[in-house]
């Protein structure tokens, strides 16, 4: 095989109460990418689209954790690379993870894959330093494992793959304005009360047993967060009214996705995510800000193989 065409899905981070280790996958938003080998080692980016962002290989996060599998793993050919977004920087649906995910997946595939999608996951971590500047894995994981999954340590790569229960739904609103993950994170606070972290890990605990046993109404109380989302919510115009929207029309739980500024719902059916679709929009329609809405079933796969030559 000498190139590959994939695509590397979005993804939402967090999920309410499993800051830095829950997420999940989504299923029609996502960039796309081009791998070809080369005859002269090393790694270069050839072409941009639908962001712009450094063709330096240094700067860029694709290129970044593509250079970090090449340091244990090197070859004796290189890369060159195509990007093109369509996951906006900075929108909280985990842009960089796609990307840092998408050329180590897509690279290893090249190379023969001699590599599983777990042992992939701390090389696409330093694309996600370079982005965030903290290595954390809570959107490369369901984006190289696909559905829910659980990062117990980003240090020794603990990482388990959840069940999705088969009518769960997601509707993300995404306003257009960008929020950089760096800052959202220097906004938190470094200590916490203990009777809000004993909350947190109750409902962090309760949601994972929701995934497994599909209660729903169990996930709907799980979905709520003491500790982060009260910190980033004052980032994000309108995001109580909006939250408060997507409840009432049946959402099971609404929070921040990622960072921001990208608000996600979880629902029980596609006929109740776009009704909640409907009432997000109905809220921000009043703020002169434009923005996107999806709706995604919850993809298991992940990253997906386009084309192959």
């Amino acid at each position: 095989m000498e190139s590959i065409r994939i695509f590397a899905p979005a993804s939402v981070a967090n999920v309410s109460c499993g800051f830095d280790v829950l997420g999940f996958c989504l299923d029609p938003i996502g960039d796309e990418m081009v791998l070809r080998k080369t005859k002269e080692k090393g790694v270069r980016i050839t072409k941009i689209e639908g962001a712009s962002l450094p063709m330096e290989v240094n700067k860029n996060v694709a290129s970044v954790a593509l250079l970090a599998l090449l340091e244990d793993h090197p070859c004796d050919y290189g890369f060159e690379m195509e990007i093109y977004k369509k996951i906006k920087p900075g929108s909280g649906i985990g842009s960089s993870a796609a990307s840092a995910a998408g050329a180590v997946f897509a690279a290893n595939q090249l190379m023969g894959a001699p590599l599983s999608s777990k042992e992939l996951i701390q090389y696409a971590m330093a694309g996600e330093q370079l982005a965030s500047g903290a290595a954390h894995a809570d959107n490369l994981t369901p984006v190289l494992l696909g559905g829910f999954t659980l990062v117990r340590c980003n240090t020794t790569l603990d990482v388990i793959k959840l069940p999705t229960p088969k009518e769960l739904v997601a509707t993300i609103l995404h306003p257009k304005i960008e929020l950089k993950t760096s800052h959202s994170r220097a906004i938190l606070k470094q200590t916490i009360p203990l009777g809000k972290a004993v909350q947190q890990w109750g409902n962090l605990a309760a949601l994972v047993s929701a995934l497994y046993t599909e209660d729903y109404e169990l996930l709907s109380r799980s979905l709520e967060d003491k500790i982060i989302e009260p910190y980033r919510a004052m980032l994000i115009p309108m995001f109580e009214d909006i939250r408060t929207a997507a409840m009432d029309a049946g959402a099971l739980g609404s929070g921040i996705s990622g960072s921001g500024p990208s608000i996600y719902a979880l629902s029980r059916g596609m006929e109740t995510a776009e009704r909640v679709g409907k009432a997000m929009r109905k809220v921000i329609d009043h703020v002169d800000l434009e923005y996107e809405i999806h709706i995604s079933k919850i993809n298991p796969e992940g990253i997906k193989i386009l084309s192959q030559e």
